[in-house]
């Protein structure tokens, strides 16, 4: 006899379990916030309604082990459901015998290519707000927009500033939180679902890890820490886009080498991450830190891609052949031959700060928006990041392991 679990509360539910019954299925019903006491081994198939507080991974996971069907039913997210493979949402009104005829058929073919390995990306840039986060909540959208689940996590230890951008509050949990979780080895994808902040962009919903409140609590954010997260992050999601501060590096205290370090939160980042995107601001003084800085970068990161983004690029400051003069600068002075530019638009940027959004959400047709996506589209994948490949200054990642 065929067993099925029906997870959803409602009239629509029980008739739905009502005609099964009259198929000869045998039907529990359940409440959806219930789920991780039943006894999954013991039934066929889970018809349960697909929304983010019930079609979580553990469950998905659980089902797979037990070799349980799942089955969306009523109104369902349908982004949840493609992300992890599901069938198409059946309505309440499906009659029972369709609904033994899907299960009796053999579940979709997984699609015949492999999915795309998860990844950590850091965005970095120099002293002087370039737009680091800026850049990093617009890399986040244009990733999100492509199909995979995405994060982003404020990871400055000086000046965070992702949730005051995005318009949530700063007594949220958030990465602070997560870093104790993975100190006591009690984060996974559920915690994480549940310390993080929803927010729904033009490209998707955004998983938000808000930094501190009060850069006075930067010893929260240890590197053991801010590494255990991100290696938890990439069986949460697809992409993780991860805000650092300017300063990633300082030397030991003689007194306490054991000490945390100041910024060992960036220098974790920096360290975890397959790709980094370094931001310069296209002004003169920008360009000039930029150039100090970056060399201390690519020591740290050694093999691991940079990709770099002159942003708010505009003829003022250094001419009128503004690219062309960011472009000779920094072959002749730290060569790097390729540049991705965003231009600046003010009045876009404007916008997105009045109404605490993303600049796609309020502008799409800028052209910083289509300048991002450039980017995104051009990151090195992670399958193409050498395994094992030099990863930062041995006496940086001596100290941060």
């Amino acid at each position: 006899m065929t067993s099925v679990i029906i997870a959803s509360p409602g009239n629509d539910a029980a008739m739905m379990a009502s005609d099964l019954e009259l198929e000869g299925v045998e039907v529990r019903r359940a409440d959806p916030t219930e789920l991780r006491d039943m006894a999954l081994m013991e039934v066929d198939a889970l018809l349960v309604v697909a929304t983010r507080g019930v079609l979580t991974p553990d469950l998905v996971g659980a089902c797979d082990r037990a070799g349980v069907r799942i089955l969306p039913i009523g109104d369902a997210d349908s982004r949840l459901v493609s992300r992890f493979g599901l069938s198409a949402p059946l309505p309440y009104d499906t009659p029972a015998w369709r609904i033994l005829q899907l299960l009796a058929s053999p579940p979709p073919a997984p699609d015949a290519a492999p999915r795309r390995p998860s990844r950590v990306l850091a965005v970095w840039g120099a002293h002087g707000a370039p737009g680091r986060s800026t850049v990093a909540i617009q890399l986040a959208v244009e990733l999100s927009r492509e199909g995979g689940r995405t994060a982003l996590v404020d990871a400055d230890s000086v000046a965070p500033s992702i949730a005051l951008q995005l318009g949530l509050g700063d007594d949220a949990p958030g990465l602070a939180a997560a870093c104790r979780r993975a100190e006591l080895g009690t984060l996974d994808a559920a915690e994480l679902s549940r310390l993080s902040s929803p927010v729904e962009t033009s490209g998707g919903t955004l998983e938000v890890l808000g930094g501190l409140n009060r850069p006075s609590r930067w010893p929260e954010l240890g590197a053991a820490r801010v590494r255990s997260t991100l290696a938890a992050c990439r069986a949460w999601v697809d992409e993780t886009v991860v805000d650092v501060s300017a300063e990633f590096e300082e030397d030991d205290d003689p007194l306490d080498p054991g000490a945390p370090a100041r910024h060992a939160a960036t220098a974790a980042a920096l360290l975890e991450a397959d790709a980094v995107v370094a931001v310069l601001s296209a002004d003169p003084l920008g360009v000039s830190r930029f150039v100090r800085g970056y060399a201390e970068l690519r020591h740290l990161v050694g093999g691991t891609p940079i990709t770099v983004v002159a942003n708010r690029v505009r003829p003022g400051p250094l001419g009128i052949d503004a690219r062309g003069q960011i472009r000779r600068t920094l072959d002749r002075f730290a060569g790097i031959e390729d540049v991705s530019f965003l231009p600046e638009d003010q009045r876009a940027a404007d916008a997105a700060a009045l109404h605490a959004r993303a600049i796609a959400d309020v502008s799409p047709r800028s052209p910083l928006v289509s300048a991002v996506r450039r980017v995104a589209s051009g990151l090195r994948p992670r399958e193409e990041v050498t395994a094992g490949s030099s990863r930062g200054s041995s006496r940086a990642a001596r100290r941060l392991r």
